[in-house]
């Protein structure tokens, strides 16, 4: 294992893996939050229409990347504003996106090679120039949510009373997604949609079933997204002549661990068979009352 560490290629893909994993996990706690999983795996697909069309016009991938992925982060965001219309907006956003995406590819004379790349990644390929490029971009991204950290966790638990107390509610859906699309855009030429898609959604999912206090889950969710991106790619190099690709490791860690947690936390939040309508009158008042309490530490999280 300590020797794969002595090869720059794996330092490399160390160092972007960590920065698209704790970004990642960051933003993937408010997707999961706001109720916009299925943004984080249409968002990907849509990048990769981005691609085959900058492609086919002679330039670099990532100018398509940008323009699509923030583009449909907007329109999810200005069309989808309740939560009925918002799997609709992005389901019709992504594949609209597609059917260019394979229109662009048909017209494309050449071999789309950068263009597949998108789906799977070349995260053990990543050069130093790569990996320098991720670290500045998550920075920037990380320092833009923390600046919207408060705002965003308010609205995110809260909208409605975030709204009365003139939360600017659109702006913060728009940037919300505009940083998602920063982050796809940047994250998928490295690692890939797949792998980044597990990396949104895997860690935070698992975190917020551990803790409720949101600094614990999105702290939990960081640390569990370089944990499995670091194990993924050690054991890419060191099993099976390196033949299997980082993202079946990653989505298969990802899953195991995850459902161990899916199927035991009700037994410590109190939501499994121990947990049955009470009986009396009494007992219904306590439980609601510790209901109540819990989601008023959300609150207070938000606010703060």
């Amino acid at each position: 294992m300590f020797d794969a560490l002595s090869y720059q290629f794996i330092q490399n893909a160390l160092i972007a893996g960590t920065c698209t994993a704790v970004i990642a996990a960051f933003i993937g706690y408010f997707l999961i939050v706001r109720g916009l999983s299925f943004a984080g795996h249409a968002l990907p697909n849509i990048a990769f229409a981005g691609a085959a069309g900058a492609v086919m016009l002679g330039i670099a991938p990532v100018y398509g990347l940008f323009v699509f992925t923030i583009g449909a982060g907007v329109g999810i965001a200005l069309l989808g504003k309740k939560v009925g219309e918002r799997d609709i907006t992005i389901g019709v956003i992504m594949t609209f996106a597609l059917g260019l995406g394979l229109m662009f590819l048909s017209l494309y004379s050449g071999y789309a090679e950068r263009v597949y790349s998108i789906l799977f990644g070349t995260i053990l390929g990543v050069s130093q120039g790569d990996a320098l490029n991720s670290i500045i971009w998550s920075c920037l991204v990380f320092a833009a949510l923390l600046f919207l950290f408060r705002p965003l966790l308010f609205s995110s638990f809260d909208p409605e009373v975030a709204d009365a107390r003139g939360v600017p509610m659109r702006l913060i859906a728009v940037t919300f997604m505009v940083l998602l699309a920063i982050t796809i855009s940047i994250s998928i030429q490295i690692v890939g949609a797949l792998l980044l898609f597990t990396l949104l959604v895997g860690p935070a999912a698992t975190a917020s079933r551990i803790f409720h206090r949101p600094a614990w889950a999105l702290l939990l969710a960081c640390g569990l997204g370089v944990v499995y991106i670091w194990f993924s790619i050690i054991m890419a190099f060191e099993f099976q002549d390196g033949s299997w690709p980082v993202s079946f490791y990653l989505a298969t860690i990802s899953f195991a661990v995850y459902l161990p947690v899916r199927l035991l936390s009700p037994m410590w939040q109190g939501k499994g068979s121990r947990r049955r309508e009470p009986a009396s009158a009494t007992d219904r008042n306590v439980v609601a009352y510790q209901e109540k309490e819990s989601v008023n530490v959300v609150k207070q999280e938000a606010v703060r």
